[in-house]
């Protein structure tokens, strides 16, 4: 059976180099040439001794020549990725290749099959579209269509963490407002229920076990978690979720089907539980784009306010495309209906986002803009006007990969928002950062 290494393997055969050690480059020390050194690492290599070979191909890999460093951290990739089994460190490795080389097709191909084997599949998927924008030959074009497809079938379980500080001008989304305007006249607001600033920590994680059915179709359950803590704990928000289902692969189309439940919890007592699923419909539209449909359905019992006991509808579409094998980005539109008990709690919603990413050097920058409409059915009886909102939201984040230790990268993260609406307590601004580290296994 022909699997994705098939791709790497035309590549080879249709002669796309990565680089070339020249033959009279300088020593890798005092006493061997850099011939000497990869012959050294070669020979650890296929005696199973991998630490001598990774020293050797590290040394190598910072050397003044662009090509010597090039040809060391490719060989020390394939060698983290095929003898070690050690995909996120050999995606390490051909990502510092591919910033400094962002034309290096194979690379290119190789951080995909990497990436894939970590489970992320829309990384593995984006450099395919890369690839095929920096441009491939006709043979290997072919057989990247034809097996980009097949991406899901490899590594059981994966996941990712991110960690960040999070400094914020409105923690908890509230009116700046010290009164709130009613049918019987203005409230004074309790000071908790304007907004209120504060520095916390963002804690996201998700990991994912699959399991192989028959061709084509996998099991994949997949857990989540997320939350921001504060010192003051009554404005700590944390979500957690469990999702399975099965996965298919339909020629050129995938297919995801899951459902589970998730809870809340807004200053450590329980908010929400919420139970549904959902259907995603993955397609290529073409070299470098992709298309991507999904849809859901949620009961969410609110613990709080039995008013607002609802059942949640959502419908989304997105676009993705490669420009270059260095920038890329899409735009997304989407549904969203919550059919409440009570109708001044039932709601509609659309909207629309975009982003771009730039990878400049050994940084990713992803900037986006947002824009939602929101009405609700009905007025609630406390308020003058029925709810209807206009929300703005852009932010711009820089994943710094010089800088990681490991398989942990720092990012930068710099977020606004602005929704403007009917109700004076839902009438907000934010501006929130996040300065942390990020990483996937």
């Amino acid at each position: 059976m022909i699997t994705i290494r098939a791709i790497i393997l035309a590549v080879a055969l249709a002669s796309v180099p990565v680089a070339a050690p020249a033959q009279d480059a300088g020593g890798a020390s005092a006493q061997l040439s850099a011939a000497q050194v990869f012959a050294l690492a070669d020979a650890a290599r296929a005696k199973g001794d991998f630490a001598t070979a990774e020293t050797a191909y590290r040394a190598l890999g910072h050397d003044p020549d662009l090509e010597l460093r090039t040809e060391a951290r490719f060989r020390l990739g394939m060698m983290l990725a095929d003898d070690l089994h050690h995909y996120t460190d050999a995606a390490i490795e051909f990502r510092r290749i591919l910033d400094d080389k962002p034309e290096a097709v194979r690379v290119r191909l190789e951080l995909a099959r990497v990436l894939a084997l970590t489970g992320n599949m829309r990384g593995a998927e984006r450099q395919f579209r890369a690839a095929e924008a920096a441009g491939l030959p006709p043979q290997v074009e072919r057989m990247v269509r034809f097996y980009a497809n097949a991406l899901n079938a490899h590594k059981p379980f994966g996941g990712s963490i991110e960690v960040a500080l999070a400094p914020d001008s409105n923690i908890n989304r509230a009116t700046r407002s010290d009164t709130l305007g009613t049918v019987i006249g203005d409230f004074t607001l309790d000071k908790d229920a304007r907004a209120k600033s504060g520095v916390g920590v963002d804690l996201r994680g998700q990991a994912y076990w699959r399991e192989g059915l028959e061709k084509g179709t996998d099991l994949l359950v997949r857990v989540s978690a997320g939350g921001n803590l504060y010192r003051d704990s009554r404005f700590n928000d944390i979500s957690t979720g469990v999702q399975i289902g099965p996965q298919y692969t339909l020629g050129k189309d995938r297919i995801t089907l899951a459902a589970g439940p998730t809870w809340r919890w807004y200053g450590n007592d329980l908010y929400t539980f919420s139970y549904g699923g959902t259907a995603n419909w993955q397609h290529p539209t073409g070299k470098r784009s992709q298309l991507r449909i999904e849809s859901g359905i949620t009961h969410v019992e609110n613990k709080r306010n039995a008013l607002q006991v609802a059942d949640d509808f959502t419908l989304s579409a997105s676009f993705d495309r490669a420009f270059s094998a260095r920038m890329g980005g899409g735009i997304q539109v989407y549904g969203f209906r919550e059919a409440a008990r009570d109708p001044g709690y039932s709601l509609a919603s659309g909207g629309a986002s975009a982003y771009a990413f730039r990878e400049a050097g050994r940084t990713t920058l992803i900037g986006t803009l947002g824009y939602s409409h929101l009405e609700a059915d009905a007025r609630l009886f406390l308020y003058p006007e029925r709810r209807v909102e206009d929300r703005y939201s852009a932010s711009i984040a820089a994943t710094l990969r010089a800088l990681h230790v490991g398989a942990f990268a720092p990012l930068v993260r710099v977020k606004w928002e602005r929704n403007r609406s009917s109700i004076e307590i839902y009438d907000y601004k934010r501006i929130s950062a996040e300065l942390g580290v990020s990483s996937a296994f």
